[in-house]
């Protein structure tokens, strides 16, 4: 398994699906792991509580990435509870899929804020927080920045995440700071069950754009995440790695 014994790393949203799993991920490959949430304490502490039992370090630590105070704060009790940060996962995200019509301002600012205000606001703190040695930063995309029918507003965030993440990567390299993003497809988590998507047309249609046949699993996106974060991606970064099993 790839190695980050010694890392600490700050998952966003990682109290249920995709963070979640990366954050178990990270802890198996001997990271220290902070558990972001907004509102999910319960389920914030169950994912601590899984990487305590398997011999991991990790807490559970409150706050709107939207909210410069709140993400100040997270950093800050990071530093306080394990002294560095070497890893910061911004995966927390909200989607809604709406056709033009039915778009409003009130839901425009909503995603906006946290898909994208979310991650220039962690990364912003998060690299007063790296080490001399530099970090990995890792943004949350998705196939859907591409566009997607019903989705301009999502798709729209996570275009700009890509262009951020470019960016970024720019302007961090000769600071030491590695920044990569992963899009990943479809995906079968606590969001999509409760949208109504697993189960549905929708998904039997990114079944079946999808060459690998089914739909992805939260460590399917969690095994890349930990590639990224190690140092053997260390000549990786301005890249965005698509993890959906061929689907586009």
């Amino acid at each position: 398994m790839t190695d980050l014994k010694g890392k600490v790393a700050v998952v966003t949203g990682a109290s249920k699906g995709i963070g979640a799993a990366i954050a178990k991920r990270f802890s198996e490959a001997g990271a220290s792991v902070v558990v972001n949430y907004s509102s999910s304490k319960t389920d914030a502490d169950r994912v601590v509580a899984d990487i305590k039992a398997n011999g991991g370090k990790a807490v559970a630590i409150k706050g709107d990435v939207a909210k410069t105070a709140d993400v100040e704060r997270l950093f800050a009790e990071t530093e306080k509870v394990f002294n560095t940060l070497d890893v910061l996962v911004n995966n927390a995200g909200v989607y809604k899929f709406a056709p033009l019509e039915e778009i409003s301002e009130d839901e425009f600012h909503r995603q906006f804020n946290i898909n994208v205000l979310g991650t220039i606001l962690a990364t912003k703190e998060a690299v007063k927080h790296f080490g001399p040695k530099g970090g990995s930063i890792i943004n949350v995309s998705s196939v859907a920045s591409a566009g997607v029918a019903d989705a301009a507003i999502y798709s729209g965030t996570k275009g700009a995440v890509d262009a951020i993440t470019h960016a970024l990567a720019a302007e961090l390299g000769p600071r030491k700071i590695r920044v990569n993003a992963i899009a990943p497809g479809g995906v079968e988590t606590e969001g999509t069950h409760d949208a109504g998507i697993i189960g549905s047309e929708l998904e039997k249609e990114m079944i079946g754009g999808t060459p690998l046949g089914r739909i992805g699993q939260p460590d399917d996106i969690a095994r890349v995440a930990v590639f990224l974060a190690s140092d053997d991606s260390a000549w990786v970064t301005g890249e965005r790695l698509t993890a959906s099993g061929g689907l586009r």
